[in-house]
């Protein structure tokens, strides 16, 4: 008699959420490559925590993307390059250099989220309201928790 435990049913989950956050990741990357200029998840997401946290250091840029300190350079040489950011002196400190989005940035981001809010939309609006509501309340427990990991 085998018999499976809480951590198969757990594998079976996660299996099963895999296959339809597929979806979901699709739309999102769908939307980022529509972008122009056209950026690596990487770059997107340093435009994004440079946009959440405006005068973040390329230490604490580093950790946000999840990438080394000279990578990270690398990454905000080339988003510069692109007129998206731009690198400003700290006025206390001149030896910290912050990092902003430049009005393009901006424009870039937001567009970009704009897209994907209505890609969302187009799909949620095909879903019966009581799936949506059991989506985001998943969706939102989901974040909560994955918020307080240590990776």
């Amino acid at each position: 008699m085998d018999r499976a435990g809480p951590e198969d049913a757990l594998a079976a989950m996660a299996h099963d959420v895999e296959s339809a956050a597929t979806a979901l990741v699709d739309l999102w990357e769908r939307t980022a490559h529509a972008a122009s200029p056209r950026l690596s998840s990487l770059q997107l997401r340093a435009l994004t925590a440079a946009r959440l946290s405006p005068g973040i250091n390329l230490t604490r840029l580093a950790v946000e993307v999840g990438a080394g300190a000279p990578a990270a350079s690398r990454l905000c040489d080339r988003l510069e390059a692109a007129g998206l950011l731009r690198r400003r002196r700290n006025e206390d400190d001149r030896r910290e250099v912050g990092l902003v989005l430049t009005t393009h940035g901006h424009e870039m981001v937001n567009g970009l989220q704009e897209r994907r809010r209505r890609a969302l939309q187009e799909v949620l609006g095909n879903m019966p309201s009581a799936h949506r509501r059991h989506l985001l309340e998943g969706l939102r427990s989901f974040a909560e928790v994955a918020e307080t990991r240590d990776d």
